[in-house]
């Protein structure tokens, strides 16, 4: 990426419109709202408002793809042929995405151009690929019958995406939703609404079929919970808090009982073992974890859970490797935290650096809003020592770039401390024991658990959490398949 961004952002052209069944449209109601820069709290633009009238144009557009249209009689070789060409058109506007992604989401430019853009298109690409390589089955029913068991798609997918992965969480669904063979209507996040968008036109330009991808921007209630309770989508899946995620069972429960897969919150642990090599590495991860994309990530390891004789130590180090952590114009490269996403989100982070405080853990580093001058919102790396696992910090989730550390005596207690939490999405274990490190990773509650690093795994791998950290299924990997595919048995007599 050549481009200079911060001269892009004056040209770059903005998204706002919905998109339904192949058609860049306005809001029905003719309303929008303001979408503002997280980094100078200035509004950008105005995106469409849109409501159940649109919603509705946008299912029945999805349904028509499916049913009559092309896409519904496409093989999956042809799908995977568009999806591929499709991954392509997104990388050759990679610099247009990123500088977006940047200019609403206020994370720094070197991510969202070397991290979110290339795994969107990768998310992509991978999935297609796998379009026409899953093959159905027949079962051993004996020799007088044949018993095919075929997948077929679900049909109409509705997609919630959170605002801190916009692109990459869209990827995420998109992928396997159309590899499957169904249609999807994507309802980004109101802060973030523009890049999405985007991302649907680009679907158009590279010919996939009218009403494939629908892109309707909103709220909550207004897109949100109309989609949720749609008839006549089959299949929802959702990215966000767990508050939200429960809200869309419910609908579930209370229209068509649609198939709902939630991606929702954690608090997760990254355990250092008395065992644990080489602490400068680990305190690498420990940073990069905690202060990635501002602490604005579900996987985000915010507690840590260090023995006590290793504590003082890793500690000094985490704190040497937070300086290298710098919060700035999210459009200037040597930046590595950006700004938080809204006002809003800001005051509940600073509440929390409060909370923790009043209940008596210690502040080691940072604690307040910074950059107040530049109208963004900006808050420093923090780091709290000496927390009681019933403090609020070391049991609700953040959602920034606030660590609370731990300190235990028995390896038991570590695991024990790490299941003390409603959620149950990542962990981490470092050791130099691979005994320890296989009866902890058996024992630790949460869908994804890394040995001697931070992680989520890769594309390959399914993504999701236990507990309250998901429900229904998982994302990448083939397993997200599953979810939006059903089994149909076809039962042939041949006597």
């Amino acid at each position: 990426m050549t481009t200079n961004p911060t001269s892009l952002a004056e040209s770059v052209n903005l998204s706002t419109q919905a998109v339904i069944g192949g058609q860049i449209v306005d809001a029905a109601s003719g309303k929008t709202f303001d979408t503002r820069n997280p980094a100078t709290g200035e509004v950008i633009a105005q995106v469409a408002d849109c409501g159940v009238e649109d919603v509705d144009r946008a299912v029945a557009a999805a349904r028509r793809a499916v049913e009559s249209g092309p896409w519904g009689a496409m093989s999956p070789t042809e799908r995977r042929r568009l999806m591929i060409r499709y991954a392509n058109l997104i990388d050759a506007h990679a610099t247009e995405l990123a500088t977006v992604e940047t200019l609403e989401g206020g994370k720094p430019i070197t991510d969202t151009s070397t991290i979110d853009l290339p795994e969107t298109v990768e998310t992509i690409r991978w999935h297609a690929e796998a379009a026409d390589k899953i093959y159905d089955q027949l079962s051993p029913s004996g020799p007088g019958v044949v018993s095919m068991i075929e997948r077929e798609p679900l049909g109409v997918i509705g997609a919630v995406l959170p605002w801190n992965f916009p692109l990459l969480m869209a990827a995420w669904k998109i992928g396997p939703i159309l590899a499957t063979g169904n249609s999807v209507v994507l309802k980004p996040a109101e802060q973030t609404s523009m890049s999405t968008l985007r991302l649907a036109e680009l679907a158009i330009e590279a010919g996939l079929p009218d009403g494939v991808v629908n892109a309707v921007p909103g709220f909550g209630e207004s897109v949100g919970e109309p989609l949720g309770r749609h008839a006549d989508v089959d299949g929802l899946t959702f990215t966000g808090s767990t508050e939200t995620g429960r809200a869309f069972l419910r609908y579930s429960a209370d229209s068509n009982l649609k198939r709902v897969t939630l991606e929702c919150g954690g608090k997760n642990p990254l355990i250092v073992m008395a065992d644990a090599d080489n602490l400068d590495a680990v305190a690498d991860h420990v940073a990069t974890s905690i202060f990635w994309n501002g602490g604005q990530n579900c996987s985000s390891n915010s507690r840590l859970i260090v023995h006590r004789s290793r504590k003082d130590e890793l500690l000094e180090l985490v704190l040497r490797k937070a300086s290298e952590w710098i919060v700035g114009d999210p459009l200037d490269p040597a930046t590595k935290i950006g700004a938080i996403i809204e006002e809003a989100h800001l005051d509940k982070i600073l509440d929390n650096i409060s909370a923790a405080q009043h209940e008596g853990a210690t502040l080691a580093l940072g604690g307040n809003r910074t950059r107040e001058e530049s109208g963004g919102w900006f808050v420093e790396p923090t780091i709290f020592d000496n927390v009681a696992p019933d403090m609020r910090v070391a049991s609700e989730e953040v959602f920034g770039p606030v660590l609370a550390v731990t300190s235990f005596d028995q390896p038991d207690e570590a695991i024990e401390l790490a299941n003390a939490t409603k959620y149950g999405l990542s962990a981490a274990v470092f050791t130099s024991d691979v005994r320890t490190a296989h009866l902890a990773s058996r024992r630790i509650q949460a869908g994804t658990v890394t040995i001697n690093c931070y992680g989520e795994g890769d594309m390959t791998t399914p993504f999701g959490g236990y507990k309250l950290s998901g429900f229904g299924g998982r994302d990448n990997g083939l397993a997200a398949h599953d979810q939006y595919t059903q089994p149909k048995t076809i039962w042939l007599d041949l006597s």
